[in-house]
C-alpha cells in the first residue's frame, strides 16, 4: 500500500522561508497541503507556490523578540493553532574568528542560537494548550558537528541548537515533539557565491559520496516526514540530510600516495583526479 503524507489542515511557520531551504521547505508543506506562512526580514521576489498553492508572507525579524511576540499574536488571530515551526533562519559571513571578533561572533551567535530560541518559546506557548499538540523542527548544519574554520561562531551555534532541541524534546514532551534536520551542502540559487558557478558546484558535489549537493525541496521532503504522524514516535533526534557527510582525509591522502607510488615506478601512469577537500555549508 502506498504510503501518503497529508498535511492538510495543519498550519506550519517556516522562518526565513522566502528563498533557498527554507523555500523548498515551504513548497514540501504546501505540495503535502499544509496552510503556510513563511516570515523574513524582506518579502519574496516572487510568492513562495506548489502545487497550485501559496504561502502567506509575514515580515519578521526573528531576532527582535517582541516583533516575534506580535507576530505569533497575529497567527494565533489568523489560524486559532499552530502545527508545525521549521527555525530554518541563519547563516553567517565567511571570517576567520581571530580577524572578525567578538561581537561579529555573538551576532552569529544571535542570529543561528538566541533567536530561534525566543521563536520556540514562542510557538511552544500556542502548541501546548491544543489538542495534538505541536512540532518543531529546527534546521541544523554539519558545521555543528565538525570544525568549521571560517564560520566558527556559526558551527558553535548550530551545535547549541542541536543541544537545545534535544533538551526542549524532553521538556516539552509529550505535548510538542522536537527534532533537529542536519544539513549539509544544498544547492540554492547563493550557491555560486559559495561553490562558483555550474563547474564549481559540480566539482565540490563530486566531494560527497552521493556525488552531488542536495536539492531544497529534499530538506522539505525530510521535514513533512518529521513533522508527519509517520514521526509520531520521533522527538530528540538529529536526522543527517547530507548525501552521506565527507569523504574521511585519510582516504584522500591514501589516493594522492597510491599515485605518487604508481608514478615513481611507471612514470607514464596516469594518476586519478582528486578534488581538493572543501567545507561545508547550508
Amino acid at each position: 500500500m502506498a504510503v501518503t503524507i497529508d498535511l492538510a489542515g495543519q498550519v506550519a511557520v517556516v522562518t526565513g522561508g522566502t528563498r533557498g531551504v527554507g523555500a523548498g521547505i515551504a513548497r514540501a508543506l504546501l505540495a503535502a497541503g499544509a496552510e503556510v506562512v513563511v516570515c523574513a526580514r524582506r518579502a519574496p521576489g516572487r510568492p513562495v507556490e506548489a502545487a497550485g498553492r501559496t504561502a502567506r508572507y509575514r515580515p519578521l525579524d526573528v531576532r527582535d523578540a517582541d516583533a516575534v511576540d506580535g507576530f505569533f499574536t497575529w497567527l494565533r488571530a489568523a489560524y486559532g493553532r499552530l502545527d508545525l515551526l521549521v527555525n530554518n533562519v541563519g547563516g553567517s559571513p565567511y571570517g576567520l574568528i581571530a580577524d572578525t571578533g567578538p561581537r561579529r561572533a555573538a551576532r552569529v551567535l544571535e542570529l543561528n542560537l538566541t533567536a530561534p530560541m525566543t521563536v520556540a518559546l514562542a510557538a511552544h506557548a500556542m502548541m501546548r494548550h491544543q489538542h495534538g499538540g505541536g512540532s518543531v523542527v529546527m534546521i541544523g548544519s554539519v558545521s555543528g558537528t565538525r570544525p568549521s574554520p571560517g564560520t566558527a561562531a556559526y558551527g558553535a551555534a548550530k551545535a547549541g541548537l542541536e543541544n537545545l532541541a534535544r533538551t526542549l524534546a524532553v521538556e516539552w514532551a509529550p505535548e510538542v515533539r522536537v527534532n533537529t534536520l542536519v544539513l549539509g551542502m544544498v544547492r540554492t540559487e547563493l550557491s555560486h557565491l559559495h561553490y562558483g558557478e555550474a563547474d564549481g558546484v559540480a566539482a565540490v558535489g563530486r566531494t560527497v559520496p552521493l556525488g552531488r549537493l542536495a536539492e531544497p525541496a529534499e530538506a522539505g521532503d525530510a521535514c513533512v516526514f518529521l513533522t508527519s504522524g509517520l514521526a509520531r514516535y520521533i522527538t530528540g533526534a538529529s536526522l543527517a540530510v547530507h548525501g552521506g557527510g565527507e569523504r574521511p582525509a585519510f582516504l584522500h591522502a591514501a589516493t594522492v600516495n597510491a599515485a605518487e607510488d604508481t608514478a615513481a615506478t611507471d612514470p607514464s601512469a596516469q594518476g586519478p583526479t582528486v578534488q581538493a577537500p572543501t567545507t561545508q555549508e547550508e
